[in-house]
Parts: structure tokens; C-alpha cells; sequence
């Protein structure tokens, strides 16, 4: 097979550093030439993420300042897993509600995607939830976030247009909107939310 010319082989590790969300490693590995090499490499427990569309094809954001590249962005709520073994759909239960105060009737697992295999193993489940009701949020002490709603279509116009960047968002949103449309779901009218990129961007940056 043309992939056992690709394949490199685990051979040893070392432990780096283990702290509170990853844990960094050094890899010895075998190339497919027989040489060995060196892969630094960053081990996550996982995480969920949620697309929660209400009854009127509006999308909850979250809004937070995110140290390590110093923005504020606009996100899907999300949350890591508390284990390996947690499994992804009830974390997304629950960072759905913790974050959002949104409770779902309906979920649907839209992929799982890993956000940067060349050195690390973070996988995150994408779900669309649907039928919601609110309730009380309950943010983790460390988490100070603010919400908007917008329609579907508004926020995967601002994805087209590079206003939205982060990862997991915009493959998301673009996810949840084909999901829909393709069961022709009443939640998206899609001749009535057809909106210029620019005024999108504009109602979003406006948005308290």
C-alpha cells in the first residue's frame, strides 16, 4: 500500500511537562527510510463543540479573549472532555448548558475533526443541537464570556468573510447550515437571510 511508505513507528517517550489541559512529550520514532527522528508532541484529553440553532435559525456565540494569540473572538460553546474516556456527547451536554444555559431536544453529531495532527492528538466532536430551552448558565470561575444570537446564515456569511476564524467555528457553522438545508429544516429560510458580507460583519462587531 502506498501509505507503508509514509508510516512512521513509535518507538519511545519522554514525559516533558504534564499539566491541567495537556501534556508534552518527546517521541522517538522510526521513518519509513529506517532512520530515526525526534516529534515533540502535545497529548489532549478532547473536547466537544456545540452549534445550537433555535426555533427561529438564530446561532449562539460566544465572545471571550483568547491569551494565547491575544483576540477576542467569537466561538461555538465548547469545552474539553474531563477524561479520554468521557464520552464527547455528554461533555457537549454539558458545556452546552454551563455556558450557554441552553438545554437541546435534538443533537446530531456533524464530524469530528483534529485540529493539529502535526503535533498534537486534540480531537474535537462537532454537534448540532436543536430544540432548545433556556435555562440558568453556570460558567466555570476562569470563564468570563458573552453571548449573541444572530441568524445561521448571518454567521457563516462572517465566516466567507474572515470575521469569524476559529477553527472549530467555522467548520461548524458551515456544517450545521448543509446539515440543515439539507433536511430542508424550517429553521433556515434561506431567501430571506441572504445577507452582504460587509453588513453581516457590521451587525456582529455591533452586537453587546
Amino acid at each position: 500500500m502506498i501509505d507503508d511508505a509514509l508510516k512512521e513507528t513509535f518507538l519511545s517517550k519522554e514525559e516533558i511537562y504534564n499539566g491541567a489541559i495537556i501534556k508534552v512529550e518527546k517521541w522517538q520514532v522510526s521513518l519509513p527510510d529506517g532512520k530515526r527522528a525526534a516529534r515533540e508532541i502535545v497529548r489532549h484529553n478532547g473536547a466537544s463543540a456545540i452549534v445550537p440553532v433555535d426555533a427561529q435559525g438564530n446561532v449562539t456565540l460566544v465572545r471571550q479573549h483568547r491569551i494565547a494569540i491575544d483576540k477576542f473572538t467569537w466561538e461555538i460553546p465548547a469545552g474539553k472532555l474531563d477524561s479520554p474516556t468521557e464520552d464527547p456527547f455528554d461533555a457537549a451536554k454539558r458545556e452546552l448548558e454551563e455556558e450557554t444555559g441552553l438545554q437541546a431536544q435534538h443533537w446530531q453529531l456533524l464530524t469530528r475533526i483534529n485540529t493539529t495532527p502535526g503535533f498534537c492528538n486534540e480531537r474535537i466532536s462537532l454537534y448540532l443541537a436543536t430544540g432548545l430551552s433556556q435555562h440558568p448558565s453556570h460558567p466555570d470561575s476562569d470563564e468570563f464570556l458573552q453571548l449573541t444570537k444572530l441568524p445561521l446564515d448571518e454567521a457563516v456569511a462572517l465566516c466567507m468573510a474572515g470575521e469569524i476564524n476559529d477553527s472549530k467555528t467555522l467548520i461548524g457553522l458551515l456544517m450545521a447550515q448543509k446539515a440543515l438545508r439539507a433536511q430542508d429544516s424550517p429553521l433556515l429560510d434561506a431567501a430571506a437571510s441572504i445577507q452582504r458580507m460587509t453588513g453581516a460583519a457590521s451587525s456582529l462587531c455591533g452586537k453587546k
